[in-house]
């Protein structure tokens, strides 16, 4: 796939993980299942499937893509997918649009979504379980998973994000809550990736990390960025929600200057962050613009 460009490999591996996502969703279930229903109306309807796509970039960088790069690019899918739902429902953000169709909740009910989400994220899971890698590695990847989308990780940034609601946050305590909320599963995507061909070494393993870090950020600084300049049609969610319910941004925090100004930065560094590798990183090296360039 390094002969593509990068808009045919980000469009071979949308493709390529939904079509395996497609498969579990639908194997053995009953069309008249509401649960299932629900299920597949999150996962299916789109998105830009950039998690399982960073997975499939780090993977290259160090041999081919295999069924284990399958099963763990469908792992993160699946965890996000859930996280949206969640992240959606009234008790939350409230978000009545994603991906420009009715949330998971309004279609279904509370109550489905809220399951609906749960049992993604145990799916999640239950695709590391068919792992052909190791029992060490597997285990290592099922732990990293965990610890990204967990208390420690996802959804603890979660939670400081609900806490912050009419607050003043520092750029410190900014930059904390989005490492866990957003950075730790997209540090997650990557490093999962890596370990799971058995030829990543710590050096190239810690610069991995720090590009994750860095483009995780930048990509929560974008989607605020959005939130004030981008147009709900195209963004896929309402346009200025963030600001109706006066969460902490960067934008609020920086000024739309500053937090496009922040966005350019980190983008920089996650570049710089890729300098061991060669040629083999510049898949990441293009996700890296697409964060920063991106219309949605």
């Amino acid at each position: 796939m390094r002969n593509q460009d990068f808009d045919d490999f980000f469009q071979y591996c949308q493709e390529r993980v939904t079509k395996k996502l497609a498969v579990i969703l639908t194997k053995d279930n009953d069309d008249n299942n509401q649960l299932n229903g629900a299920i597949s109306y999150s996962v299916l309807n789109g998105g830009k499937r950039l998690r399982p796509i960073l997975t499939y970039a780090t993977t290259e960088i160090f041999g081919e893509l295999t069924e284990d790069t399958d099963l763990i690019a469908m792992s993160v899918e699946l965890i996000h997918a859930y996280s949206l739902i969640h992240d959606d429902l009234p008790s939350m953000d409230d978000d009545s649009l994603r991906r420009n169709q009715p949330t998971c909740h309004i279609v279904y009910g509370e109550a489905l979504a809220i399951l609906a989400g749960d049992a993604l994220q145990t799916l999640a899971f239950a695709q590391l379980a068919k792992l052909r890698a190791s029992p060490e590695v597997t285990l290592k990847l099922i732990g990293c998973l965990a610890h990204a989308a967990g208390p420690e990780g996802m959804v603890n940034g979660q939670a400081i994000d609900i806490n912050s609601i009419n607050r003043s946050l520092t750029i410190d305590e900014m930059e904390l809550m989005h490492r866990k909320k957003t950075g730790a599963m997209i540090d997650a995507c990557i490093i999962m990736g890596a370990i799971a061909t058995g030829k990543a070494n710590q050096l190239q393993l810690n610069a991995l990390r720090n590009y994750g870090e860095l483009i995780g950020l930048a990509f929560q600084v974008k989607d605020d960025i959005l939130d004030v300049i981008g147009d709900t049609e195209i963004i896929g969610k309402k346009a200025g929600s963030d600001q109706v319910q006066n969460k902490a941004t960067y934008v609020k925090l920086l000024g739309l200057e500053g937090a496009i100004k922040k966005a350019s930065e980190l983008h920089k560094s996650a570049i710089e962050a890729l300098d061991i590798f060669d040629y083999k990183a510049d898949r990441l090296r293009e996700i890296a613009d697409y964060i920063i360039n991106r219309k949605f």
